[in-house]
């Protein structure tokens, strides 16, 4: 399978975008609403974005050492990723960071089989102010790991990029609100 973009866009109109009123968790009124896991768990959603991700990945040239981001909503997306890179026989492994670090065992926050300076991708669904991806961010530089970029499903385009500029970051994306007609 190859990255279709447009089954991506078609795929997000049929079952993740919502229009009506919404309070997002940042408190925040829209008119609009992305349940993304309608998509990053759906069998055709999963592949289209591991596709598309791999894709932005490969084109930025060496592979990273692993992709992972913010527990639950990065998980499908990263097993999705490895899933595809392992058909491919690509050594890209996967990680999840932990809202909070274990209370148990080693107490980990970064879980998954990746080591201090190695080079990872953060993965995230919907890209608002950028806040749970730039957590993932700085767990996963706590524990080591160097961040090349955060790749995201969607950005709506609400400061999520300027946030992440201002840490030294390039956001990528799959798609924008533009690409459904939606203005920020």
């Amino acid at each position: 399978m190859t990255y279709n973009r447009d089954a991506l866009l078609d795929l997000i109109r049929a079952e993740a975008l919502q229009t009506g009123e919404f309070t997002l968790a940042s408190g925040k009124k829209a008119s609009y609403y992305l349940d993304c896991r309608k998509i990053t768990l759906h069998p055709k959603g999963a592949n289209l974005i591991a596709e598309g991700m791999l894709s932005v990945i490969q084109s930025a040239g060496e592979l990273p050492d692993a992709v992972g981001g913010m527990a639950i909503g990065a998980d499908p997306i990263t097993a999705s990723i490895v899933t595809i890179a392992g058909q491919r026989d690509l050594p890209l492994k996967g990680f999840m960071v932990r809202k909070e670090p274990k209370g148990h065992g080693m107490g980990k926050q970064v879980e998954g089989p990746v080591q201090p300076g190695q080079r990872v991708v953060i993965v995230e669904d919907v890209i608002t102010s950028g806040g749970s991806a730039i957590k993932a961010v700085e767990a996963a530089e706590a524990f080591g790991l160097k961040v090349d970029c955060v790749i995201g499903i969607i950005d709506r385009l609400a400061g999520g990029a300027e946030a992440f500029a201002a840490k030294g970051l390039e956001l990528k994306v799959l798609t924008t609100i533009r690409d459904f007609g939606i203005e920020p």
